[in-house]
């Protein structure tokens, strides 16, 4: 109180607020304009969620923390700096090939080279498989996916697990070359794990482009058109259609055996067998191939692939 006026008139009084006025005021916006808001905004979803699928992501079953580096296409619309100063998406001009050049890819230095010996992956390995980097100061791994020997996609990776993919090319196996006359088909979740395979002596290996699902899909099969998350299958089902024998040899965890589910639904469980890792310890098995082949030797990872059983469906849900 000041001068026996009390702090709200005195306030009222400074500012220039008329009470009663304000009461009467309109609302500021019209439920016309708040309807458009709402149209505008389930449009932009609409395509948003579009754009995600064909990235191979199912948004319906999508948990929090799976997919590294999707970022905001409002946020980074003017910049290409969404990671630490890396363009995620390179943007090659449609009307040019994709090659190496485009793509500043150069021979893997010997950081890298070191990085995959620990991980027991040889020159001699990376060079088949034309594995490379993106020439810069910052050590990324290239995975260049060929069909015919023709550089059509390209999958990043980074020494601390994050990876994103070339826009714009067609969905397939990575190695899709090394299975183009196999009776006998190895499946498996990366790229790493497709190199390990290899340094077991088998070479009629590839690898899924994006990972596992969190759960296998309780609604029935989409046609191919459809099927979003698994477009690389049919875009490589000639090349599978010649199999007799798949081995799916994907992670041991949960969201492995539910690619290893999803897999089978689509090229048939009667032809599909698994591999079962060996067990680490009392509690818990091996991940992949490449942790096979770190800890137990490629003997060890070639044993696990030969023991591989006759698919049984999996109740993961």
């Amino acid at each position: 109180m000041r001068d026996g006026v009390g702090i709200g008139a005195g306030m009222g009084q400074r500012q220039g607020w008329d009470y009663p006025r304000m009461k009467s005021m309109r609302p500021l916006f019209k439920s016309a304009d708040i309807d458009d808001a709402k149209g505008e905004r389930a449009e932009l979803s609409t395509k948003l969620k579009r754009k995600i699928e064909a990235l191979g992501i199912n948004v319906d079953s999508c948990t929090p923390g799976l997919y590294d580096l999707l970022y905001c296409p409002m946020v980074f619309a003017d910049t290409k700096k969404a990671y630490n100063g890396i363009n995620l998406h390179s943007e090659i001009d449609s009307s040019q090939p994709l090659t190496e050049e485009n793509l500043r890819l150069e021979m893997l230095g010997d950081e890298l080279l070191t990085y995959f010996a620990e991980r027991m992956i040889s020159k001699e390995t990376l060079e088949r498989n034309n594995v490379m980097q993106v020439a810069g100061d910052r050590k990324i791994i290239a995975f260049t996916y060929r069909k015919n020997g023709v550089l059509v996609g390209c999958k990043y990776r980074t020494i601390e697990k994050k990876y994103w993919q070339e826009r714009n090319t067609e969905k397939m196996l990575y190695g899709i070359d090394d299975i183009a006359e196999a009776d006998e088909i190895i499946i498996v979740e990366g790229e790493l794990d497709k190199l390990s395979v290899e340094e077991a002596g088998y070479y009629n290996c590839v690898s899924v482009p994006s990972g596992a699902p969190q759960t296998v899909s309780l609604k029935e099969l989409p046609s191919p058109e459809k099927d979003v998350g698994f477009q690389y299958i049919w875009n490589c089902k000639d090349y599978l259609d010649k199999a007799s024998r798949i081995i799916l040899a994907t992670d041991s965890d949960i969201p492995g055996q539910a690619l290893a589910e999803e897999l089978s639904r689509r090229l048939g469980r009667e032809r599909c067998w698994v591999v079962h890792w060996p067990k680490k310890d009392e509690f818990s098995s091996f991940k992949d191939a490449n942790d096979v082949l770190k800890n137990m030797g490629a003997d060890a990872l070639r044993d696990a692939i030969h023991k591989a059983e006759l698919y049984q469906v999996q109740n993961l849900n």
